[in-house]
């Protein structure tokens, strides 16, 4: 992924706009592998709350710390799932004004798709089910796992 990250953008500057908490892991691991130049920002936007499942209301809890205008910006997910929350936050970024705006991701599950949303980088396609580490967690807990593993919650 990141070889063709590098390739699209050559010597330009990408600006990697890492999604906390969930992608934190992949984001660095990503951006030690991309050979053309990159800038680093994070922002933090909910919509799961403490469930499994996508909640539909979404809120920026933590904005970027720059303009966005004329950069060649990279918004790097954990995973995508309904679709919502990646929808709301591109519709925020592109009233920015990047010179480019791309969507990467580890994980996708299409499965679960309520709103399109265009991935230009997808590392895994995932079934639908609750998945765990590598960043991602259930309620705060098992981000710090060194795999990613499929969660059975007993309701």
């Amino acid at each position: 992924m990141a070889a063709e990250i590098s390739k699209d953008y050559g010597d330009e500057t990408v600006y990697m706009v890492c999604i906390l908490k969930g992608s934190i892991f992949f984001t660095c691991d990503l951006a030690k592998r991309i050979t053309s130049p990159v800038e680093m920002d994070f922002m933090s936007v909910s919509s799961y709350g403490s469930g499994t499942s996508s909640c539909g209301v979404v809120k920026i809890v933590k904005d970027l710390d720059v303009s966005l205008e004329g950069k060649n910006v990279l918004v790097v997910e954990d995973i995508i799932d309904s679709g919502r929350t990646l929808s709301y936050l591109l519709d925020i970024l592109k009233k920015r004004n990047p010179k480019s705006l791309k969507l990467c991701t580890l994980l996708d599950k299409p499965d679960r798709r309520v709103v399109d949303v265009d991935v230009d980088y997808v590392g895994f396609e995932i079934p639908d089910e609750f998945v765990v580490g590598y960043g991602l967690d259930y309620d705060q807990h098992y981000r710090d796992l060194p795999y990613i593993g499929f969660v059975e919650i007993e309701e």
